[in-house]
C-alpha cells in the first residue's frame, strides 16, 4: 500500500519546538518533491515549505520564515519539518504531500512548484495535529 504518514505533532508551549516526520511506505520518496501544508480551524489549507529531490527548498509561507526548516533523509525514506519558536497561530493540522501522485513518475515531480497549488500535490498523508498553547 502506497501511503504517507505524518507523526510528531502534539501540544507545545509558545516558544517551544517540534519536529514533524513524513514517512513513506510502499514506495521510495527520493524521486519526489515533498511539501508541508497546514490547516488551522476555520481557515483554508496553506503551504508551508517544499523540498526538491535534490534538497532545493521553496518557502510558501512568510510567517514561518526563520522558524521552520524542511529536510529529507532518503535513506530513512522520511521528510522532516523542524518547527522552532512556535506561536499560537501555528496551531493547525499539518500535512505532507508528494508532488504528483505516488507511483507515477514524471520529471516535474522532482521539483517544487513555485506556488503551493494543491492540485500539483497528488498524494497526501492523514495529517498530524500541532497545538501551541500555554
Amino acid at each position: 500500500q502506497l501511503q504517507l504518514v505524518e507523526s510528531g505533532g502534539g501540544l507545545v508551549q509558545p516558544g517551544g519546538s517540534l519536529r514533524l516526520s513524513c514517512a513513506a511506505s510502499g514506495f521510495t520518496l527520493d524521486y519526489y518533491a515533498i511539501g508541508w501544508f497546514r490547516q488551522a480551524p476555520g481557515k483554508e489549507r496553506e503551504g508551508v515549505l517544499c523540498i526538491n529531490n535534490n534538497n532545493g527548498i521553496t518557502n510558501y509561507g512568510d510567517s514561518v520564515e526563520g522558524r521552520f526548516t524542511i529536510s529529507r533523509d532518503d535513506a530513512k525514506n522520511t521528510v522532516y519539518l523542524q518547527m522552532n519558536n512556535l506561536k499560537p497561530e501555528d496551531t493547525a493540522v499539518y500535512y505532507c504531500a508528494t508532488r504528483g501522485r505516488l507511483g507515477i513518475r514524471n520529471t516535474i515531480y522532482a521539483m517544487c512548484p513555485m506556488g503551493p497549488r494543491f492540485a500539483d500535490f497528488g498524494s497526501w498523508g492523514q495529517g498530524t495535529q500541532v497545538t501551541v498553547a500555554s
